[in-house]
Formats: structure tokens, sequence, C-alpha cells
């Protein structure tokens, strides 16, 4: 079975006839097992059927229509362009020693909390733990409420590939603010010995603020109402 790795892409192409617009595009790829065992290929594609193919293994390149075909003997004999694809080849099966030891160990998780307003639902805030660039891709991302784990209001995407061979996942709770309480993303990992707490309440100093700030807003206005339902009490007693 081989691994698949997309190196680049040659980019994409538009063919205009005058009928109607057709489509192209190509695509390098390295496909490996092993450092020793490395294909490399590049494929053209037109109307979304193989066009052209190089092939490292065959050392050639082979067309798949009579027009691909007299493309192909044309490049075959080029000496520049068979230089140039054996470079491509040697890029190609030097960056699979890279991969095998990025993929040899596991890599930590930059984890991070975002608070963000919560739209519809009965609460309206929204934490938000973000975990990227991990490896391997199984993590499991958890909600404690002042050390009790909770799931109610809990929502998680699944794990995302970045493309990359590595990872993320976003984990969301949604939350009415309690004074004191203090909420932690609970990470665990393979690259992680024990699980790793990150809590809303030491990490970030302006988020709790913002609710500081909010609650005097809501206490002041509160007061002024109270004061003034009672002055509008007394005067219509009197």
């Amino acid at each position: 079975m081989r691994v698949h790795g997309f190196l680049s892409l040659l980019g994409v192409f538009m063919v205009f006839s005058r009928a109607d617009a057709l489509f192209g595009h190509g695509v390098l790829r390295c496909l490996f097992t092993s450092t020793e065992d490395v294909l490399y290929l590049e494929q053209v594609y037109y109307n979304r059927l193989l066009f052209g193919q190089w092939n490292s293994t065959l050392g050639k390149y082979t067309g798949y229509n009579e027009k691909a075909k007299e493309i192909a003997d044309a490049l075959n004999k080029d000496k520049k362009f068979l230089h140039q694809e054996q470079r491509n080849f040697n890029k190609c099966k030097s960056l699979i020693p890279l991969v095998f030891d990025k993929l040899s160990k596991p890599v930590e998780p930059t984890v991070k909390l975002t608070l963000v307003k919560a739209t519809g639902g009965r609460h309206p805030n929204m934490l938000v733990c973000s975990a990227y660039d991990f490896y391997p891709k199984l993590i499991q991302l958890s909600w404690l409420r002042n050390g009790k784990e909770t799931k109610t209001d809990v929502l998680s995407t699944d794990e995302l590939s970045n493309g990359n061979w590595f990872y993320q996942i976003h984990s969301y709770l949604e939350f009415t603010p309690s004074p004191g309480e203090k909420i932690s993303c609970k990470v665990e990992h393979a690259s992680l010995m024990e699980p790793k707490l990150y809590d809303w309440e030491l990490f970030d100093e302006s988020e709790r603020n913002k609710f500081a700030v909010g609650g005097a807003v809501l206490l002041l206005g509160l007061l002024v109402f109270v004061a003034g339902l009672i002055f509008y009490k007394r005067n219509s007693t009197g």
C-alpha cells in the first residue's frame, strides 16, 4: 500500500472553444512506501479525462489519445525535458525521509481558548477550544466546570486535516457566566504524558475583564431601575 504525498500542483489552465469553455488541470504526485520505493507522477487532465502522464518508473511520458501521443513522442526525445523530470524525481525522493521523520513521533497540539458571542441557544456566550497542528489524528477535547466534566451544551468538530499530515479540531461550550466559576478545556493526546488543562479563568485576563465590566454595567443599570421604581411608587402613593 502506497502513501500518497501531494507535493505541489502544476496549476490550472483554461482552453476555450467556439462552443463552450473546456477545462484542464495538472497534478504532481509523490507516492511512496519507504525511502527507496518511490514513484513520481505528473498527470494532465483535459475535460476530466487523463490526457498525458509522466511515470518515473517507466521513465517516459505517455499520451492517452492521438494528440497526446504526438506530444509524448516529442517530449520523450527532448533531453532537457527528460533531465528536468529526473530532477523532479530526485526532489520528490529527497523529501521522503523528512516525512518519515515527522510522522515517527507524536506532535503536541497548539491549543487556544477564545470567547465568542453565542448565536441563538440558551446561553449568551460561547468558549471555543481549538487544537492545531497535532499528530497523530486521535485526540480528545473535553470541558470541565469547576473541576467537573460537563457534556451539556457542548459541540465538537471531527479532526480536520490540514493537508500536511497534521490536524486540527474545535470544541464549543455555550455557557452563562457565574461569579468565580473556572472553566477548563482538557486535552488528551499521544504527545502528552498526561491530560493537559487549559483554564479560561487564567488564560486571558482581558476576556475576564470584559465580563467584569459587563457585570458592573448591568448592576448599575439595575440600581438605576430600582431607584426609579421606588421614586415612582412614592410619588404615586403621595
